[in-house]
């Protein structure tokens, strides 16, 4: 039989590289909204959200104003942050939105819907929440369709008039 991994792993926390530590704490606590957990002197801080010890780790031991890696090398692609529900989503969306900050994209998969934004280094993120299984486009055979259309705004907008 072949290894399977066991279904409740998870991916536990992203560790970034970044040119400026209070430029992308910016981003990460103060528009993001993620909290700092921890310091590491003046190189590395750790945020998270709740009580889980970091979620994303930032640090600039690469040096102050390192470079980001140049278009067309492997590496990261993105990350992606899972919000709880659709509401959360949104509520996400409108933050980014109000602060003029740049939106990437914003597309329904079919399995989920996600909007896309960089870092101030550079890092692709996907900030999305996953539609109920029940929801999910299949085939005849049962497997998954993921599909790229783009993302109705107004209506995941809507979800903050049911507060």
């Amino acid at each position: 039989m072949e290894y399977e991994l066991n279904p409740r792993t998870r991916i536990g926390h992203v560790h970034l590289t970044v040119a400026n530590l209070e430029r992308a704490l910016k981003f990460y606590r103060d528009l993001m909204g993620f909290q700092v957990t921890a310091r590491f002197g003046k190189d590395a801080v750790f945020l998270s959200s709740g009580n889980y010890h970091h979620h994303i780790g930032l640090n600039t031991w690469a040096g102050e104003s390192a470079t980001p890696a140049p278009q067309g090398h492997t590496g990261l692609y993105h990350y992606a942050i899972l919000y709880p529900s659709r509401e959360d989503l949104a509520k996400a969306f409108k933050r980014i939105w109000e602060a003029n900050y740049p939106i990437e994209g914003a597309s329904d998969h079919g399995v989920s819907e996600s909007v896309y934004i960089k870092d101030p280094d550079g890092n692709m993120i996907e900030l999305y929440y996953d539609k109920l299984i029940e929801q999910w486009p299949r085939d005849e055979d049962g497997n998954l369709v993921m599909i790229t259309k783009p993302l109705d705004v107004p209506d995941l907008l809507s979800e903050l008039d049911k507060i």
